[in-house]
């Protein structure tokens, strides 16, 4: 009798033993505790590295919109006319009148037995001198129709811009006799070299014989061609 107590007590002494190993282990293996360990190591920068391409993709595009607007703003500067320096090459400005940069008109006046009067004016946007003070005048191509200077009037050099013009008087014909050739242009250059001379309608026919020009001026009462 005594014996089976004895084994019967050793048999719930295990038994005990055997429960509170099991809730030992429970605990030690908790879900909800191996759900925090796993969050708790989950790497902290994961997902702030996903989120960092598209907040500096904005930064960098505006960066360089900012650099276009300054380069072409340096172009466009590069591009205006330079001021009135005399250097003969810059913008339209200072340079020497070549006859294409002028606009002529010529009218038929009656003093000192009737001339024309050549009247220029630099184009819109040009300014230039007349470094020569005598026009190369001549009607036709031959030698006899070109126009001698008279060395009248004139100054040196004649600065025309805007609304400035410059007169040059022509006399067709300075003989009494009967011979002459007859023409309806007269061509004018600022220079004898020049490659690109005007061709001016005259208001009417010309008979021209020995025909003399005076020099540029600013007073057109300069350009009435008299022979002295």
């Amino acid at each position: 009798m005594r014996s089976r107590l004895a084994a019967r007590s050793a048999r719930l002494v295990l038994a005990a033993a055997a429960v509170t190993a099991l809730a030992a282990t429970t605990t030690a293996c908790d879900p909800d505790d191996v759900a925090d360990a796993g969050i708790s190591a989950a790497p902290s920068g994961g997902s702030g590295g996903s989120d960092s391409p598209s907040s500096d993709s904005p930064s960098a595009s505006g960066s360089s919109t900012g650099d276009s607007k300054s380069s072409g703003s340096g172009s466009s500067g590069s591009t205006d006319k330079t001021d009135d320096s005399g250097d003969g090459k810059k913008g339209g400005y200072g340079q020497s009148c070549g006859t294409n940069d002028l606009d002529f008109t010529i009218t038929s006046e009656s003093q000192a037995g009737g001339y024309y009067l050549v009247t220029a004016k630099a184009k819109s946007g040009i300014t230039c001198y007349l470094e020569i003070n005598t026009p190369s005048v001549s009607f036709g191509s031959g030698a006899d129709g070109v126009a001698s200077p008279v060395g009248q009037g004139g100054e040196d050099p004649i600065k025309l811009t805007g609304s400035t013009v410059a007169y040059t008087g022509i006399s067709p014909k300075t003989t009494d006799s009967n011979a002459g050739k007859e023409f309806e242009n007269v061509i004018i250059a600022t220079t004898d070299d020049d490659p690109n001379p005007a061709e001016l309608k005259l208001p009417d026919t010309a008979n021209v014989d020995k025909p003399i020009v005076t020099n540029w001026a600013t007073n057109r009462a300069e350009a009435v061609p008299v022979i002295v």
